[in-house]
């Protein structure tokens, strides 16, 4: 049976109910009147058999219906039961103060009845709903959060209230329908939420709410049947919220697939790292070894002194690698200690330019005797990250300037060069890891490592490290630590 049929079916139930109740209304009266009459009861009597019925009417439909009722005993009374008989007429005035007196209590009687049937059946139309919405979304809570919450929540409401419902996910663009709707109603959800506009269109029995979570609405739902203005805001907050809980497991999982791409990524890396340390060592000890032998002409000198230098450079990359891993698995060694600036950032240079170069680079450090409680090894390496990269990226024959500084509770760090800017899109994202900013990546070689090791390292003693970029102040890299830095728990 279509459900459609159903709310019909429910009205000429109701009609069919309230004749019957008026038949066996005037059933009772005539019973009532007949028994009375021929056992000749008293006016007392007769009058409070009168008022059970109309009582009994008023409880089984409604005021009016009983006040029908309360007429139609007052007719009889006078006709049947006051002299003058079989007349329409009144001798006694204090017959008239009777019927009035009667008439008057039936009335108050039935109204009192009608309104404690009216509570009655609102109290049981919000029980009704209340469990029905218990049931939705106990029901809602099992949906499969991996699929479009939309058309899994229309066939529910369906099922469990017997209406129409159409839901349109902002989010995913999409409009879910269930029930019966006309072709040209395609998209009355969707038209709810563009138009941003709630309405009860009586009429059509047709109820439209903007669903709204978080900061805003994440879409609209459009109900079609006899539905309680409180039924349908409910099931508007049960829609947004499962709207929004989809949202948030697409995050999540998208969150954890990139953790675990990234986990992959970085476990293949660090396993290439190890197999790479030993044959590296023995190329840098062969290198080193047939320069120390002599005896090769000056071609094959400068060919293997480019292999020990490129085995040098290979061995570092695969020791950032491992310190990397390392870092972001926190299972690197802390050994703090009062390093001072100065002196670190001399051996950094020493390690770093050829003499000839020696002349572009200008330290500034304000107080020579400036020290900081860290890893020496891990500073050493964002320095020399940072140096690196402004000789990789700088102007030739610019300056490249660095300096340090000691303000209240941190020491300030920076090394500035003259060179490629860098995007305001790509200032945050240089520090992860393997990202290589699309203007540069191919002008200049570089793996996207550095900068990541530089930033877990300075994570790793609750520092911080950014950038700013500008065609006319130039580039500078910054790194600040407290006073006193200590290991991330």
């Amino acid at each position: 049976m279509s459900k459609s049929i159903i709310p019909r079916r429910i009205e000429l139930l109701r009609i069919v109910r309230a004749a019957a109740l008026y038949h066996a209304g005037f059933v009772a009266i005539a019973i009532v009147t007949s028994v009375g009459f021929l056992l000749q009861f008293n006016l007392m009597t007769i009058s409070f058999l009168y008022l059970l019925i109309v009582i009994w009417v008023a409880f089984n439909y409604g005021f009016w219906q009983a006040s029908f009722m309360s007429l139609l005993s007052v007719v009889c009374l006078d006709y049947f039961f006051l002299p003058p008989l079989f007349h329409f007429e009144i001798a006694d005035p204090k017959d008239w103060m009777a019927l009035a007196e009667f008439e008057l209590t039936a009335l108050i009687v039935s109204r009192l009845s009608a309104r404690e049937l009216h509570h009655a059946r609102e109290l049981t139309i919000h029980r009704e709903a209340m469990e029905k919405l218990y049931e939705l979304s106990r029901h809602s809570l099992l949906m499969d959060m991996s699929q479009a919450p939309g058309s899994q929540l229309a066939i529910l409401i369906r099922r469990v209230f017997e209406v129409s419902v159409a839901l349109y996910d902002a989010n995913l663009g999409r409009e879910d329908r269930a029930g019966e709707w006309k072709d040209y109603e395609e998209g009355i959800a969707k038209e709810c939420f563009l138009n941003g506009a709630a309405q009860d269109d009586p009429e059509t029995h047709t109820s439209r709410r903007l669903l709204q979570a978080g900061l805003g609405p994440v879409g609209a739902l459009s109900i079609r049947g006899s539905l309680a203005s409180s039924v349908v805001d409910a099931l508007a907050s049960l829609a947004a919220i499962a709207i929004d809980r989809h949202q948030s497991f697409e995050k999540e999982e998208r969150a954890e697939n990139a953790s675990k791409r990234e986990q992959l990524r970085a476990s293949v890396m660090d396993a290439l790292a190890h197999e790479l340390k030993t044959p590296l060592a023995a190329v840098q000890t062969a290198s080193s070894g047939l320069l120390e032998l002599g005896g090769l002409t000056e071609p094959q000198r400068d060919l293997i002194a480019l292999i020990d230098a490129e085995a040098v450079r290979l061995n570092e990359l695969c020791t950032r690698l491992l310190r990397t891993a390392k870092l972001e698995a926190k299972r690197v060694g802390m050994d703090t200690d009062d390093v001072n600036v100065l002196e670190l950032v001399s051996e950094v240079l020493a390690n770093r330019p050829t003499p000839a170069e020696m002349g572009r680079i200008q330290v500034a450090v304000e107080d020579p005797t400036l020290t900081v409680r860290v890893d020496r090894g891990l500073l050493a390496t964002i320095l020399a990250q940072y140096i690196d990269n402004a000789w990789k990226y700088s102007k030739p024959d610019t300056p490249i300037a660095v300096a340090a500084r000691k303000s209240h509770t941190e020491v300030l760090f920076s090394v500035h060069n003259f060179g490629s800017t860098i995007r305001i899109e790509d200032r945050e994202r240089i520090f992860d890891r393997f990202y290589r900013s699309p203007d540069r990546k191919d002008d200049v070689p570089g793996t996207g490592i550095g900068l990541s090791v530089a930033r877990k390292a300075a994570e790793a003693h609750h520092g911080h490290v950014w950038v700013i970029s500008d065609d006319q102040e130039g580039t500078t890299f910054f790194l600040s630590l407290p006073i006193g830095a200590r290991r991330m728990q």
